[in-house]
C-alpha cells in the first residue's frame, strides 16, 4: 500500500517562545527523527516561513541543519506556501503575492537557492479560482486540497491513484483523503498495512504536524510502528504525481479543509475566518483593510518595516479562526475561542498603523483606534455573555 502523507508545520510569528519549544519538543523532534531512522520514509510538508525564521531566532540550528539534509536527501519535500498564514481568499492578491514571495526567499535562504519549489500549500487549504491563477503564474505545478473542492456534498471521491487538473488554472490537484487525515492516521492506516488486501491501494492525508505528539499522544508509537511496516511504501507529493497515469480536467469549489457541506451550499465557504454573522469577524477584516490601505498609500515611510512587521502578523488566519466560536474536540483540536488570541491579532493590525511615521497618516490612526477599541469591547463582551458562562 502507498501512504502519500503531507505535514503542514506552522506556528504563529507572534506566539510566545515556549509554545514554539513546546511543539518542537513535543512533535517536530519525533517527526525528525523518525525519518532520520527510517530511510524508506518520504513525505511533503510545508515549512511556514514564519516558523522557521522563529527556529532561527530561538537558536534552534541543530534541527534546521538537519532538517536541510533530509532535503537534501530528496526524502522529504518542501512546497510553497504564504510566509505569515495570511487567510489569502481575504486578502488582495497583490498581498497574497508578497507573502508567497517571502515564503519563498525564506526558504531559499535556509535550504539553498536552487531549491525548486513545485507545489503549493493554501494555509488551511483555502482555495479560490484567483489564487489558483496566481499560484500558476508564480510558477508552481501543482496544489493540494480537501477532497471537498472536489465534491461539495461529498458524494464522490476523487480517486487517488488518478492525475487531476484544475481547469481554471492547469494546475495538478493531489486531494487528501477527509476521513484520514481528520483522524489520527496511524490508527486507521495500522491495520490496514497488515491486511493483504490492501496492496496497490493509495492513501492520501494531510494535517497538522502538530498532531504528531502535540494535540494527540501515541503511547504506543503506532506512527513508528506504520513507519517501519514493510507493506507500506511512501513518497514524495512530486514523485507520486510523476507516476499517475490518465487524466481529468475538474472544476475546484472555493473552499478549506474545514468546509461543510452546507456552508459551500449556502455561498459560505470560509466561514471560520469570514462568518457574515460573526460581528468581530466583520470588524477585525474592517480594520486588516484600513491598515493594508494605510501601507499602500505610505510606501516609502521611513518606518515601513515596521509597519510590515506587525501587519503581517495581524494578518494570520489564527487571529479570524479563534473568533469562529467552533468546536474541534473530536479532531482532535481546540475549542476555537481564545481572546487572547484574537487581541494578538488585533494588537499587531493597530500597531501597523501606528508604526507610520508620515504625519498625514492620522485620519489613518485615528480611524484604526476607533476599530481597535469597538473589536477589545466585542471581543470580551462575547467572552463573558456566551463563551465564558458555557464553560463553567
Amino acid at each position: 500500500m502507498r501512504w502519500i502523507n503531507f505535514l503542514h508545520f506552522y506556528q504563529p510569528a507572534n506566539l510566545e517562545s515556549p509554545k514554539i519549544k513546546q511543539a518542537l519538543d513535543q512533535s517536530y523532534w519525533r517527526l525528525l527523527r523518525l525519518m532520520e531512522e527510517n530511510e524508506r520514509l518520504s513525505l511533503t510538508a510545508n515549512f511556514s516561513g514564519c516558523l522557521l525564521k522563529r527556529l532561527q531566532e530561538e537558536g534552534e540550528l541543530d534541527f534546521l541543519r538537519r532538517l536541510k539534509r533530509l532535503v537534501s536527501s530528496g526524502r522529504l519535500e518542501l512546497v510553497g506556501s504564504a510566509a505569515y498564514h495570511g487567510f489569502l481568499p481575504g486578502l488582495p492578491i497583490e498581498e497574497s503575492s508578497r507573502q508567497i514571495k517571502e515564503q519563498e526567499k525564506i526558504i531559499r535562504d535556509i535550504f539553498g537557492p536552487s531549491l525548486k519549489l513545485s507545489g503549493f500549500f493554501l494555509p488551511e487549504m483555502a482555495y479560490s479560482r484567483p489564487l489558483g491563477e496566481l499560484i500558476k503564474s508564480l510558477g508552481y505545478d501543482w496544489i493540494i486540497l480537501d477532497e471537498i473542492a472536489y465534491s461539495p456534498d461529498l458524494s464522490r471521491r476523487p480517486d487517488a491513484d488518478l492525475a487531476y487538473f484544475d481547469a481554471a488554472s492547469s494546475l495538478r490537484v493531489i486531494f487528501r483523503n477527509r476521513r484520514l487525515s481528520r483522524a489520527y492516521p496511524p490508527d486507521k492506516l495500522g491495520p490496514l498495512c497488515r491486511q493483504a488486501g490492501a496492496a496497490g491501494k493509495t492513501f492520501i492525508t494531510a494535517t497538522d504536524a502538530e498532531l504528531y505528539g502535540l494535540r494527540h499522544q501515541d503511547p504506543t508509537a503506532e506512527l513508528e510502528k506504520l513507519a517501519r511496516c514493510p507493506r507500506v511504501k511512501t513518497m514524495t507529493i512530486s514523485r507520486f504525481l510523476a507516476g499517475l497515469k490518465g487524466s481529468e480536467k475538474i472544476h475546484l469549489t472555493d473552499c478549506s479543509w474545514e468546509s461543510r457541506p452546507a456552508e459551500l451550499q449556502s455561498k459560505r465557504p470560509y466561514v471560520l475566518w469570514q462568518d457574515r454573522s460573526n460581528r468581530i469577524h466583520k470588524n477585525l477584516w474592517r480594520l486588516s483593510f484600513l491598515a493594508l490601505e494605510a501601507g499602500d498609500k505610505f510606501p516609502k515611510d521611513k518606518n515601513f518595516a515596521w509597519y510590515r512587521w506587525h501587519l503581517v502578523r495581524g494578518l494570520a488566519s489564527c487571529t479570524f479562526w479563534w473568533a469562529s466560536g467552533r468546536d474541534f474536540s473530536s479532531d482532535f483540536g481546540p475549542y476555537a475561542w481564545s481572546p487572547d488570541d484574537i487581541e494578538r491579532g488585533l494588537e499587531d493590525l493597530v500597531r501597523s498603523v501606528r508604526s507610520l511615521s508620515d504625519s498625514r497618516s492620522r485620519q489613518f490612526k485615528l480611524a484604526a483606534e476607533k476599530h481597535y477599541i469597538k473589536i477589545k469591547k466585542l471581543i470580551w463582551e462575547e467572552h463573558w455573555h456566551r463563551h465564558w458562562r458555557q464553560r463553567a
